[in-house]
């Protein structure tokens, strides 16, 4: 392990970098992560799904003398990256309960001989004593713990034998940890501190607010009417409704098809022909809505799932940020919406009476903190974040409670009511405790503490306010940073640093009232616009309909993925901007004159005759986006492609490694120029595995590289064939 992280290996790191990932730039704090653990350090990364978590251990495995452990929970996930990896010319291997003994002693040896660099390994397979003799003789950089969040009780997906771990590593040397976990509340985190004793760790902690996401709750009333409505006031958009058992997806799967919706089902007692054929379905937009238990999604990056409906309560805010986490990942507009009955809590809570006395107190916090989320008046944004340990200093506009807020009210006294009793108790107690002190509620634990004695005692109910109200102002105080979670202790409340200085200068906080679903009515005539988050949208909404439309009829009619004509946000800039000539279309992002010329006609047409129709005045004179001029390296490129010279020759020629003038090529496709590498990938790639790769981009639904790679896993086909065979692709058909 270096002692220092030097110009050198940091030049070796970018090198790496781009020669095995294909990557030009570290994202978010990647490298500084990376440079963490080349010293030496603990490390542990917060780092949600997508944002590149697995690079910040492989890097580091490659530059490192020696090999990486990852333990990871799932063989399924071990064995997506070790056939990415190998994908990538590394050798990585997994040791689990899978492989014959022929195949765990090739593993093994591989090991010891030193060229195995990554060795992924399950948590079981850690205790066994064979395996421990095994990995003592073996020269190791450093140990990952992928998905740590498993370690914690508190976690939403506690796994018993991830607490053994460190006591497993210590046994097989003093390594230096990287843990990473996509959610982990601060209790969470402290609990993965502690248990692999690294406490002194620094910690890499990426912001958990998604702000395109508009988060809503209604009332579980009338409840398959309401989604009816949702569902048509989102025609043509994709979808994913949520459903906690097997039962409800077909009955709502079937529900929303005889009300003319295309959705289909997907659930674990489908067989699997019938699951993937589904999942196809909706990839592809043959189906706009997937109705699905929470096992839908965890593998699929579809970027423009514009809504995700809860049908059911899900049974804890880690596993509701994750699912609406799937709306929106192209950044553009995403909708929340989640139906709320106590009913759901209550049939939740009996799933659990069945497990330990710890298990189901964990799972009852969880789930009270599902009742909290749903039923505070408070801005769901500043919720969530709260939830994970982030504080959002004023509401976020964007979200039902936001939009169409309940009733406020200003309180001075009864913040000042609630800090003095926490301090007086001297911060030791729970939210539950300090209501029952300040109500006089006749409980045991208030009098054996001898708080009835206290000057706070009953002081509540001279307000005549009730209990939930008491329990609501503490819950929204927590949010607002005036009270803080103890981390050390679930459930226990502090005052934090602004709570102190308001009980010396206090003044009126604006509070919210709570929603009671069971009263509340239910007004589905605001669907259109709760779909909106309530606010409008710079495109014109109709023409991008029409838009849409005319995309998915090109693309049926060329028999063609519909992201190969024009992808979601260069429609969305057509229904703003109104280009009616070919040059202002050629100016939309993500276009070019080349698409232009070949699919461009059609919908030139259609954006002139609705402008005329709806006597539109277009804005001729603002530039949407300057024509980037051709570089020299890129004329010269494009002459030497029609000369027919090789790229291998351009790029000794230019003294530039291959990777990057293929990633020139892909910049001069992309901008719109049809350019025919045929001479090239035939000599590089033979026809047939041509024909495989070219087929799977005719039917992706996008032309993401590593969503290629993930489908080629098993097939030894490199990113530079897929980057090529992209290339000769959209040359072809979107140029």
């Amino acid at each position: 392990m270096v002692k220092q992280v030097d110009n050198v290996v940091l030049g070796t790191l970018k090198e790496r970098l781009k020669e095995i990932f294909g990557y030009s730039q570290f994202r978010g704090e990647q490298e500084v992560i990376i440079q963490n653990i080349l010293l030496g350090k603990n490390t542990f990364v917060i780092m949600p799904t997508g944002a590149g978590k697995s690079l910040c251990y492989q890097l580091p495995a490659l530059v490192t003398e020696g090999m990486t452990i990852v333990i990871s929970p799932l063989i399924a996930l071990m064995k997506n990256q070790v056939d990415q990896l190998t994908a990538f010319g590394i050798n990585a291997q997994f040791l689990n309960s899978t492989l014959t003994k022929a195949e765990m002693t090739r593993v093994k040896n591989d090991a010891l001989d030193g060229s195995l660099k990554l060795l992924y390994i399950a948590p079981e397979s850690l205790t066994k004593e064979e395996n421990l003799e095994f990995l003592k003789r073996v020269k190791i950089s450093f140990v990952a713990i992928d998905e740590a969040h498993c370690i914690s009780e508190w976690g939403h997906d506690f796994r018993p034998e991830y607490r053994r771990i460190y006591g497993i590593i210590e046994n097989i040397g003093n390594l230096p940890i990287i843990a990473l976990t996509a959610t982990a509340t601060p209790k969470v985190q402290q609990d993965i501190r502690k248990n692999l004793q690294m406490e002194e760790a620094e910690t890499f902690k990426s912001s958990f607010n998604r702000k395109n996401l508009y988060y809503e709750i209604r009332a579980k009333k009338d409840t398959k009417k309401q989604l009816i409505r949702y569902v048509r006031n989102n025609k043509g958009k994709s979808g994913i409704v949520y459903c906690l058992s097997r039962k409800t997806v077909e009955e709502i799967a079937e529900l929303l098809s005889v009300n003319d919706v295309k959705a289909l089902p997907y659930h674990a007692g489908l067989d699997s022909n019938t699951r993937m054929a589904n999942q196809d379905a909706f990839l592809n937009e043959d189906v706009d809505v997937i109705v699905a238990t929470i096992a839908f999604g965890m593998g699929i990056d579809k970027p423009d799932v514009r809504f995700v409906i809860h049908y059911d309560v899900p049974k804890s805010l880690e596993g509701y940020y994750q699912e609406t986490g799937r709306a929106g990942r192209d950044g553009l507009e995403g909708n929340c919406l989640m139906f709320y009955s106590y009913d759901d809590i209550q049939k939740l809570e009996k799933f659990n009476k069945d497990k330990t006395v710890t298990e189901r107190d964990n799972a009852r916090h969880l789930l009270n903190e599902m009742v909290a989320y749903s039923t505070l008046g408070v801005c769901r944004r500043r919720q969530l974040l709260s939830y994970f340990g982030e504080y959002l200093d004023k509401d976020c506009g964007f979200c039902d409670n936001c939009v169409k807020p309940t009733e406020k009210r200003k309180v001075q006294d009864e913040v000042v009511l609630v800090l003095r009793a926490v301090h007086l108790t001297e911060q030791r107690f729970d939210g539950e405790h300090i209501t029952d002190l300040i109500t006089a509620t006749d409980n045991q634990y208030v009098r054996s503490y001898e708080h009835d004695k206290l000057d706070v005692f009953g002081k509540g109910t001279e307000l005549n306010e009730s209990r939930e109200y008491w329990i609501s102002t503490i819950r929204q105080l927590v949010i607002l940073n005036y009270l803080e979670k103890d981390i050390e202790n679930y459930g226990i409340l502090k005052i934090g640093e602004k709570g102190l200085n308001y009980i010396n200068d206090p003044y009126p906080v604006t509070l919210y009232k709570d929603h009671n679903f069971e009263e509340e009515e239910v007004k589905v005539e605001d669907d259109a616009d709760a779909a909106s988050g309530g606010s409008a949208h710079a495109y014109d909404e109709a023409l991008l309909g029409m838009l849409k439309a005319l995309r998915k009829k090109v693309a049926k009619e060329k028999d063609l993925p519909p992201y190969v004509i024009f992808q979601d946000p260069s429609l969305e800039e057509m229904a703003t901007t109104y280009p009616t000539t070919q040059q202002e279309m050629a100016q939309i992002n993500g276009v070019g004159m080349g698409k232009v010329q070949k699919f461009g006609r059609q919908f030139i047409d259609l954006i002139t005759r609705y402008v005329e129709e709806n006597d539109i005045e277009t804005a001729k004179d603002v530039v949407i986006k300057s024509t980037v001029n051709k570089s020299k390296i890129k004329i010269f490129i494009i002459q030497q492609v029609d000369r027919k010279i090789s790229l291998d020759e351009i790029a000794d020629v230019k003294n530039m490694p291959l990777g990057d003038i293929i990633e020139e090529v892909e910049h001069i496709c992309y901008s719109g120029t049809k350019l025919n590498l045929d001479y090239y990938i035939n000599q590089v790639i033979d026809k047939e595995r041509q024909q495989d790769i070219y087929d799977y981009f005719m039917s992706a639904e996008t032309d993401n590289i590593a969503a290629a790679l993930d489908e080629f896993s098993g097939d030894d086909v490199s990113e530079e064939e897929l980057r090529l065979v992209r290339i000769k692709f959209l040359s072809e058909l979107a140029n």
